[in-house]
Protein backbone atom coordinates (compact mmCIF):
# COMPACT_ATOMS: atom_id res chain seq x y z
CA UNK A 1 0.00 0.00 0.00
CA UNK A 2 1.19 3.68 -1.16
CA UNK A 3 1.96 5.84 1.68
CA UNK A 4 -0.85 8.98 1.41
CA UNK A 5 1.30 12.56 1.15
CA UNK A 6 0.63 13.00 5.02
CA UNK A 7 2.28 9.64 6.03
CA UNK A 8 5.08 11.04 3.81
CA UNK A 9 5.56 13.99 5.42
CA UNK A 10 5.76 12.23 8.62
CA UNK A 11 7.68 9.36 7.60
CA UNK A 12 10.29 12.23 5.77
CA UNK A 13 10.50 14.57 8.74
CA UNK A 14 13.25 14.65 11.00
CA UNK A 15 12.98 13.39 14.59
CA UNK A 16 12.38 15.88 17.36
CA UNK A 17 15.12 18.21 18.36
CA UNK A 18 16.04 16.93 21.95
CA UNK A 19 16.48 19.09 24.79
CA UNK A 20 19.20 18.25 26.87
CA UNK A 21 20.97 19.99 29.88
CA UNK A 22 24.60 19.35 31.32
CA UNK A 23 24.84 20.53 35.04
CA UNK A 24 28.45 20.88 36.43
CA UNK A 25 28.88 22.04 40.11
CA UNK A 26 30.92 24.98 40.47
CA UNK A 27 34.15 23.70 42.75
CA UNK A 28 32.16 20.87 43.89
CA UNK A 29 34.32 19.39 46.94
CA UNK A 30 36.04 22.70 47.44
CA UNK A 31 32.79 24.80 47.62
CA UNK A 32 31.09 22.24 50.15
CA UNK A 33 34.18 22.70 52.55
CA UNK A 34 33.93 26.60 52.29
CA UNK A 35 30.08 26.57 52.90
CA UNK A 36 30.76 23.91 55.70
CA UNK A 37 33.48 25.71 57.52
CA UNK A 38 33.01 29.57 57.09
CA UNK A 39 36.84 29.87 58.10
CA UNK A 40 37.46 28.96 54.42
CA UNK A 41 35.08 30.97 52.95
CA UNK A 42 37.14 33.50 50.27
CA UNK A 43 40.71 31.94 50.76
CA UNK A 44 42.46 29.49 48.51
CA UNK A 45 41.39 25.90 49.23
CA UNK A 46 42.86 22.55 47.90
CA UNK A 47 40.89 19.19 48.80
CA UNK A 48 43.44 16.29 49.27
CA UNK A 49 47.24 16.76 48.60
CA UNK A 50 48.80 17.02 52.21
CA UNK A 51 52.28 16.40 52.32
CA UNK A 52 52.94 13.66 49.30
CA UNK A 53 49.59 13.73 47.64
CA UNK A 54 47.91 15.47 45.21
CA UNK A 55 45.13 17.88 44.76
CA UNK A 56 41.66 16.43 44.30
CA UNK A 57 39.65 20.05 44.02
CA UNK A 58 40.91 23.56 43.75
CA UNK A 59 38.33 26.55 44.95
CA UNK A 60 38.14 29.17 42.55
CA UNK A 61 40.27 31.26 44.63
CA UNK A 62 43.18 28.77 44.11
CA UNK A 63 42.08 28.08 40.93
CA UNK A 64 43.74 32.18 40.17
CA UNK A 65 47.36 31.09 41.28
CA UNK A 66 46.83 28.04 38.77
CA UNK A 67 46.56 25.39 40.96
CA UNK A 68 44.06 22.57 39.39
CA UNK A 69 43.06 18.99 40.61
CA UNK A 70 45.73 16.25 39.81
CA UNK A 71 48.60 18.43 40.66
CA UNK A 72 51.24 17.25 42.98
CA UNK A 73 50.83 19.38 46.30
CA UNK A 74 54.49 20.55 45.94
CA UNK A 75 53.62 22.02 43.26
CA UNK A 76 50.16 23.61 43.74
CA UNK A 77 52.28 25.03 47.27
CA UNK A 78 54.56 26.87 45.40
CA UNK A 79 52.49 28.05 43.11
CA UNK A 80 50.01 29.52 46.03
CA UNK A 81 52.05 30.11 49.40
CA UNK A 82 48.76 30.74 51.45
CA UNK A 83 46.74 27.47 49.98
CA UNK A 84 44.64 25.88 52.42
CA UNK A 85 44.85 22.23 52.39
CA UNK A 86 41.68 20.44 53.90
CA UNK A 87 41.20 16.28 53.77
CA UNK A 88 38.49 15.34 51.47
CA UNK A 89 34.95 13.99 53.10
CA UNK A 90 33.75 12.11 50.80
CA UNK A 91 30.66 11.04 52.51
CA UNK A 92 29.56 14.92 52.80
CA UNK A 93 30.19 15.40 49.10
CA UNK A 94 27.55 12.26 48.51
CA UNK A 95 25.06 13.76 50.66
CA UNK A 96 25.10 16.45 48.61
CA UNK A 97 24.92 15.09 45.40
CA UNK A 98 21.81 12.73 46.65
CA UNK A 99 20.38 16.71 47.44
CA UNK A 100 21.05 17.54 44.05
CA UNK A 101 19.84 14.64 42.20
CA UNK A 102 16.50 14.68 43.92
CA UNK A 103 16.10 18.09 42.25
CA UNK A 104 17.11 16.64 38.85
CA UNK A 105 14.59 14.02 39.41
CA UNK A 106 11.82 16.49 39.97
CA UNK A 107 12.10 17.62 36.80
CA UNK A 108 12.98 14.07 34.31
CA UNK A 109 13.66 10.82 34.82
CA UNK A 110 15.95 10.43 32.07
CA UNK A 111 19.67 11.18 33.88
CA UNK A 112 22.69 10.28 33.18
CA UNK A 113 25.22 11.21 36.14
CA UNK A 114 28.52 11.30 34.86
CA UNK A 115 30.47 12.03 38.83
CA UNK A 116 28.88 13.48 42.01
CA UNK A 117 29.20 16.99 40.67
CA UNK A 118 27.41 16.85 36.91
CA UNK A 119 24.78 14.85 35.16
CA UNK A 120 23.52 15.15 31.52
CA UNK A 121 19.68 15.87 31.70
CA UNK A 122 17.19 15.29 28.85
CA UNK A 123 14.16 16.86 29.61
CA UNK A 124 12.31 17.01 26.29
CA UNK A 125 9.43 16.30 28.03
CA UNK A 126 8.34 19.74 29.90
CA UNK A 127 7.14 18.19 33.09
CA UNK A 128 6.26 20.91 35.12
CA UNK A 129 4.92 23.53 31.71
CA UNK A 130 7.74 26.11 32.34
CA UNK A 131 7.69 26.40 28.71
CA UNK A 132 12.18 26.04 27.15
CA UNK A 133 14.63 23.69 28.56
CA UNK A 134 16.30 27.32 29.55
CA UNK A 135 13.61 27.58 32.21
CA UNK A 136 13.93 24.23 33.57
CA UNK A 137 17.82 24.87 33.85
CA UNK A 138 16.97 28.09 35.84
CA UNK A 139 14.97 26.36 38.32
CA UNK A 140 17.52 23.73 38.79
CA UNK A 141 20.18 26.32 39.41
CA UNK A 142 18.11 28.31 41.73
CA UNK A 143 16.90 25.50 43.71
CA UNK A 144 20.18 23.75 44.30
CA UNK A 145 21.14 27.03 45.46
CA UNK A 146 18.33 27.51 48.23
CA UNK A 147 18.39 24.01 49.03
CA UNK A 148 22.17 23.31 49.34
CA UNK A 149 23.80 26.82 49.70
CA UNK A 150 26.04 26.12 46.58
CA UNK A 151 26.33 26.89 43.42
CA UNK A 152 26.36 25.14 39.57
CA UNK A 153 26.79 25.97 36.31
CA UNK A 154 24.67 25.13 32.78
CA UNK A 155 24.59 24.23 29.57
CA UNK A 156 21.76 23.78 27.80
CA UNK A 157 21.47 22.36 23.57
CA UNK A 158 20.29 19.82 21.46
CA UNK A 159 23.09 17.19 22.03
CA UNK A 160 24.89 15.79 24.74
CA UNK A 161 28.44 17.07 23.43
CA UNK A 162 27.32 20.89 22.74
CA UNK A 163 25.48 20.93 26.34
CA UNK A 164 28.89 20.14 27.95
CA UNK A 165 30.78 22.56 26.10
CA UNK A 166 28.14 25.24 27.33
CA UNK A 167 27.85 24.42 30.48
CA UNK A 168 32.12 25.48 30.91
CA UNK A 169 31.34 28.82 28.91
CA UNK A 170 30.10 31.44 31.90
CA UNK A 171 31.61 29.16 35.05
CA UNK A 172 30.84 29.87 37.91
CA UNK A 173 27.64 30.19 38.49
CA UNK A 174 26.58 30.69 34.54
CA UNK A 175 24.24 29.42 32.21
CA UNK A 176 24.67 28.95 28.39
CA UNK A 177 21.74 28.28 25.62
CA UNK A 178 23.28 27.10 22.43
CA UNK A 179 20.29 26.58 20.02
CA UNK A 180 21.01 24.51 16.72
CA UNK A 181 21.14 27.38 14.67
CA UNK A 182 24.01 28.65 16.77
CA UNK A 183 26.10 25.31 16.60
CA UNK A 184 28.27 25.03 14.37
CA UNK A 185 29.63 29.22 14.81
CA UNK A 186 29.69 28.24 18.46
CA UNK A 187 31.89 25.57 17.65
CA UNK A 188 33.67 27.22 15.39
CA UNK A 189 35.04 29.88 17.64
CA UNK A 190 36.41 27.67 20.38
CA UNK A 191 39.91 26.22 20.96
CA UNK A 192 39.88 22.01 20.10
CA UNK A 193 41.74 21.75 23.77
CA UNK A 194 38.42 22.25 24.64
CA UNK A 195 36.59 19.40 22.98
CA UNK A 196 35.92 17.01 25.22
CA UNK A 197 36.76 13.53 23.23
CA UNK A 198 40.03 15.59 22.19
CA UNK A 199 42.69 15.08 25.01
CA UNK A 200 45.77 17.04 25.36
CA UNK A 201 48.12 15.38 23.53
CA UNK A 202 45.56 15.03 20.54
CA UNK A 203 45.17 18.78 20.99
CA UNK A 204 48.92 19.28 20.38
CA UNK A 205 48.96 17.05 17.84
CA UNK A 206 46.22 18.92 15.77
CA UNK A 207 47.86 22.14 16.97
CA UNK A 208 50.95 20.95 15.13
CA UNK A 209 48.95 20.26 12.02
CA UNK A 210 47.82 23.81 12.35
CA UNK A 211 44.47 22.87 13.38
CA UNK A 212 43.60 25.30 16.38
CA UNK A 213 40.11 26.05 16.52
CA UNK A 214 36.44 24.29 15.59
CA UNK A 215 36.81 26.27 12.54
CA UNK A 216 39.96 24.74 11.61
CA UNK A 217 38.90 21.10 11.79
CA UNK A 218 35.58 22.03 10.00
CA UNK A 219 37.72 22.45 7.15
CA UNK A 220 38.73 18.94 6.94
CA UNK A 221 36.98 16.28 5.44
CA UNK A 222 36.07 12.71 6.98
CA UNK A 223 38.36 11.14 4.76
CA UNK A 224 41.49 13.29 6.46
CA UNK A 225 40.38 13.11 9.46
CA UNK A 226 40.10 9.32 9.27
CA UNK A 227 43.47 8.66 7.65
CA UNK A 228 45.16 10.96 10.30
CA UNK A 229 43.38 9.55 13.62
CA UNK A 230 41.69 6.50 12.31
CA UNK A 231 38.34 5.33 13.83
CA UNK A 232 38.69 8.65 16.15
CA UNK A 233 38.66 10.15 12.70
CA UNK A 234 34.83 9.84 12.42
CA UNK A 235 33.97 11.45 15.66
CA UNK A 236 36.48 14.65 14.88
CA UNK A 237 34.42 14.72 12.21
CA UNK A 238 30.87 14.91 13.81
CA UNK A 239 31.36 16.85 16.82
CA UNK A 240 32.99 19.37 14.63
CA UNK A 241 29.73 19.70 12.95
CA UNK A 242 27.37 19.29 15.57
CA UNK A 243 26.72 16.07 15.37
CA UNK A 244 25.97 14.11 18.35
CA UNK A 245 23.01 11.38 18.57
CA UNK A 246 24.25 9.97 21.50
CA UNK A 247 21.16 9.61 23.93
CA UNK A 248 20.72 10.42 28.39
CA UNK A 249 21.50 7.32 29.63
CA UNK A 250 19.73 6.89 32.95
CA UNK A 251 21.41 3.49 33.98
CA UNK A 252 25.05 4.51 33.09
CA UNK A 253 27.50 1.84 34.48
CA UNK A 254 30.76 3.23 35.01
CA UNK A 255 33.68 1.73 33.27
CA UNK A 256 35.70 1.12 36.56
CA UNK A 257 35.74 1.35 40.07
CA UNK A 258 38.55 1.58 41.95
CA UNK A 259 40.53 3.87 45.16
CA UNK A 260 44.28 4.57 45.81
CA UNK A 261 46.71 6.23 48.30
CA UNK A 262 49.35 7.95 48.70
CA UNK A 263 51.79 7.62 51.81
CA UNK A 264 53.72 9.76 54.03
CA UNK A 265 56.47 7.76 53.66
CA UNK A 266 58.27 5.54 50.95
CA UNK A 267 57.43 1.58 51.52
CA UNK A 268 59.92 -1.62 50.31
CA UNK A 269 59.49 -4.63 52.87
CA UNK A 270 56.64 -7.13 51.56
CA UNK A 271 54.42 -7.00 54.48
CA UNK A 272 54.31 -3.48 55.09
CA UNK A 273 53.28 -3.16 51.25
CA UNK A 274 51.21 -6.07 51.29
CA UNK A 275 49.54 -4.43 54.57
CA UNK A 276 48.76 -0.82 52.89
CA UNK A 277 47.59 -2.77 49.79
CA UNK A 278 44.79 -4.50 51.97
CA UNK A 279 43.82 -0.69 53.38
CA UNK A 280 43.45 0.56 49.73
CA UNK A 281 41.29 -2.68 48.72
CA UNK A 282 38.96 -2.28 51.70
CA UNK A 283 38.26 1.63 50.67
CA UNK A 284 37.93 0.18 46.87
CA UNK A 285 35.55 -2.53 48.03
CA UNK A 286 33.22 -0.01 49.95
CA UNK A 287 32.84 2.34 46.43
CA UNK A 288 32.60 -0.49 44.37
CA UNK A 289 29.75 -2.35 46.88
CA UNK A 290 27.95 1.48 46.68
CA UNK A 291 27.85 1.02 42.95
CA UNK A 292 25.88 -2.47 43.33
CA UNK A 293 28.55 -3.62 40.63
CA UNK A 294 31.42 -6.61 39.95
CA UNK A 295 33.44 -6.92 37.51
CA UNK A 296 35.90 -9.36 35.83
CA UNK A 297 39.48 -7.50 36.04
CA UNK A 298 40.95 -6.41 39.19
CA UNK A 299 44.18 -3.61 38.55
CA UNK A 300 46.55 -3.00 40.51
CA UNK A 301 48.64 0.44 40.16
CA UNK A 302 51.81 1.19 41.72
CA UNK A 303 53.62 4.73 41.86
CA UNK A 304 57.25 4.55 42.52
CA UNK A 305 59.16 7.16 44.82
CA UNK A 306 60.08 8.60 41.76
CA UNK A 307 57.09 9.00 40.18
CA UNK A 308 57.46 6.20 37.70
CA UNK A 309 54.10 4.12 37.85
CA UNK A 310 53.35 1.31 36.57
CA UNK A 311 49.93 -1.36 36.70
CA UNK A 312 48.98 -4.84 36.65
CA UNK A 313 45.75 -6.42 35.70
CA UNK A 314 44.49 -9.88 36.29
CA UNK A 315 40.92 -10.76 34.39
CA UNK A 316 38.60 -13.78 35.08
CA UNK A 317 36.03 -15.64 33.24
CA UNK A 318 33.02 -15.30 36.32
CA UNK A 319 32.86 -11.35 38.02
CA UNK A 320 34.90 -10.82 41.12
CA UNK A 321 32.06 -11.06 43.65
CA UNK A 322 33.28 -10.47 46.93
CA UNK A 323 35.85 -8.20 48.93
CA UNK A 324 38.38 -11.11 50.04
CA UNK A 325 38.83 -12.27 46.70
CA UNK A 326 39.01 -8.91 45.31
CA UNK A 327 42.05 -8.56 47.38
CA UNK A 328 44.06 -11.73 46.95
CA UNK A 329 43.89 -10.88 43.64
CA UNK A 330 45.66 -7.66 43.99
CA UNK A 331 47.96 -9.00 46.57
CA UNK A 332 48.62 -11.95 44.17
CA UNK A 333 49.63 -9.09 41.15
CA UNK A 334 51.45 -7.40 44.13
CA UNK A 335 54.14 -10.61 44.35
CA UNK A 336 54.82 -10.19 40.96
CA UNK A 337 56.13 -6.89 41.49
CA UNK A 338 58.07 -8.19 44.66
CA UNK A 339 61.09 -7.41 45.89
CA UNK A 340 60.30 -3.83 44.46
CA UNK A 341 63.55 -2.12 42.98
CA UNK A 342 62.50 0.97 44.57
CA UNK A 343 60.39 2.83 47.40
CA UNK A 344 56.47 2.99 46.42
CA UNK A 345 54.50 6.52 47.10
CA UNK A 346 50.81 5.04 45.92
CA UNK A 347 49.31 2.01 45.71
CA UNK A 348 45.72 1.88 43.93
CA UNK A 349 43.25 -1.39 43.21
CA UNK A 350 40.60 -1.02 40.91
CA UNK A 351 37.53 -3.28 39.17
CA UNK A 352 36.95 -2.98 35.31
CA UNK A 353 34.82 -4.95 32.96
CA UNK A 354 31.69 -3.81 35.34
CA UNK A 355 28.40 -5.38 35.14
CA UNK A 356 25.17 -5.03 37.14
CA UNK A 357 24.80 -6.92 39.80
CA UNK A 358 21.95 -9.80 39.73
CA UNK A 359 21.49 -11.01 43.11
CA UNK A 360 19.42 -13.82 41.75
CA UNK A 361 22.17 -15.68 40.14
CA UNK A 362 24.43 -16.76 42.21
CA UNK A 363 28.49 -16.93 41.19
CA UNK A 364 31.48 -18.11 41.38
CA UNK A 365 34.97 -16.89 40.90
CA UNK A 366 36.60 -18.22 37.62
CA UNK A 367 39.48 -19.41 36.10
CA UNK A 368 41.51 -16.72 35.13
CA UNK A 369 42.01 -15.48 31.46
Amino acid sequence: MNASPAEKIIADAPPPVRKIIHVDMDAFFASVEQRDNPELRGKPVAVGGGHRGVVAAASYEARVFGVRSAMPSVTARRKCPDLVFVKPRFEAYRAVSTQIRAIFADYTDHIEPLSLDEAYLDVSEDRHGLGSARAIAEAIRRRIREETGLTASAGVSYCKFIAKLASDQNKPDGLCVIRPEQAQRYIASLPVGRFHGIGPKTAERLERMGILTGADLQQLSLDELKGRFGSSGDWYWRIARGLDERPVRSHRIAKSVSAERTFDQDYRLAEDLHAQLERVAGLAWDRIARHQTQGRTVTLKVKYSDFELISRARSFVDPVSDPATFAAAGHLLLDQLLPVPKGVRLLGLGLSNLIEVNDAVPRQLGLAI
